[in-house]
């Protein structure tokens, strides 16, 4: 199979379109207006057709009505304004967690296409890494792909990514992110690791790759015309005495379950590289404990890593996707409690929030007061991380600024 993307304005020439009540057909056309649409026949073949309104890849992949505010879509029925446009787009926090605080800087030059808020980990956005092989529907950075050049984060600077991470001996980790780093040529991706290799930064241990290529195009790793060449990469980074941790976005054990998927799997763990697994808890895809609990299972099965639960960001079409703290909890833990202990490995739920990754780690009564307790899995401020918190239990509250701190007037990041 050789890769095509389909856009809002192509997709319709697709067979299974025939498939679609026209109403949603033209829903997804008007949603798209805001939110970014992207999909390929192989991630289309993935989806039951037969029944796709509750399909779960479909809801991963396609725009749904309720995605917007009523009000906003009536508006965009019959209008393309961009105005209008604009403002519906910056009405839906579309930076959230203060991502456009951590832009780091050195010698007077902004590294603009990265992100340091731990101390440990730089994150890098290749300029041609900037789009994905598909759109997940929630996407918490949708601004990258909508035009909107204010809105992106990217850079081709590697040379200042260098001399920034030599002046910061803390730095052990880079992370490639995006859009998806793996939507560049293996030429591409190689100029950019490979003068981070040749530098020799003796505090740098750890290159990081944040893709959903695995699961939205397998084809990557097994028949594209430089599938090898970028395997070969990943071996010269091992080779090269670091750690290389292949970051996968699976959000269904459905993305699992495909012959193309379990070979991709193989050929990357060959290389040395280590494949951790992540994924946002989202309504309408993955809201059941028995998903995830097989998804774990599936994963360490085919020798990968369970690594994150995340509660769905603070931006885009939250509202939609997002459920509430306590329900994400008995979720996780209907989940955890059922795999072995080789997939407890998996930390969550987990809201990345403006002072660092907060995990619900459960609900207990203290005092004769019902209480979350909380806890810093990463932070800002390191002297906060493994410290457990309380909030006040609230059935509704979907995020740490819906909360209000029990037992003290403040939460101990405030």
């Amino acid at each position: 199979m050789r890769y095509k993307s389909y856009s809002v304005k192509s997709f319709e020439k697709l067979p299974f379109v025939r498939k679609m009540d026209k109403e949603d057909i033209e829903n997804i056309k008007v949603v798209s207006k805001i939110f970014p649409f992207k999909i390929n026949e192989y991630i289309a073949s993935l989806v039951d057709w037969d029944n796709y309104k509750d399909d779960p890849i479909f809801r991963l992949i396609f725009p749904h009505k309720d995605m917007l505010d009523s009000k906003d879509f009536e508006k965009l029925k019959n209008s393309n304004d961009e105005k209008l446009i604009y403002d519906i787009r910056m009405k839906l926090n579309p930076h959230p967690a203060g991502q456009m605080e951590n832009i780091p800087e050195i010698n007077g030059k902004r590294l603009e296409g990265s992100q340091h808020k731990y101390k440990e980990t730089i994150l890098f956005f290749p300029k041609q890494g900037q789009t994905c092989h598909a759109y997940c529907s929630f996407c918490f950075r949708w601004p990258q792909f909508i035009g909107i050049n204010e809105l992106k984060f990217a850079s081709k600077e590697v040379e200042i990514l260098i001399e920034y991470i030599k002046a910061n001996p803390t730095i052990t980790d880079v992370l490639f992110t995006g859009g998806d780093p793996l939507v560049m040529s293996t030429k591409l991706l190689k100029a950019y690791i490979k003068p981070l290799i040749e530098a020799k930064i003796p505090h740098l241990k750890n290159i990081r790759i944040g893709t959903k290529a695995l699961s939205f195009w397998p084809y990557r790793f097994l028949t594209d015309e430089d599938a090898n060449e970028l395997l070969d990469l990943f071996k010269y980074i091992v080779d090269s005495g670091y750690h290389l941790a292949f970051m996968a976005h699976f959000n269904h054990y459905k993305e699992l379950q495909t012959d193309e998927v379990k070979e991709a799997v193989k050929k990357i763990l060959s290389t040395g590289a280590i494949i951790r697994t992540q994924s946002p808890l989202l309504r309408h895809i993955n809201d059941s404990s028995k998903v995830w609990e097989i998804m774990w299972k599936e994963q360490v099965a085919l020798n990968m890593i369970p690594y994150y639960m995340f509660v769905a960001r603070d931006t885009g079409a939250k509202r939609y996707f997002e459920l509430p703290l306590s329900k994400a909890w008995e979720i996780y833990k209907g989940a955890i409690s059922n795999v072995s202990g080789l997939a407890r490995t998996v930390r969550g739920p987990s809201m990345s929030a403006k002072p660092g990754k907060i995990a619900v780690v459960g609900v207990s009564e203290i005092n004769n007061e019902k209480v979350f307790v909380l806890n810093m899995l990463q932070a800002k401020n390191p002297d906060l991380v493994d410290i457990p918190f309380f909030a006040k239990y609230d059935e509704k509250a979907s995020w740490i600024d819906e909360l209000k701190p029990a037992f003290s007037e403040k939460f101990i990041f405030e």
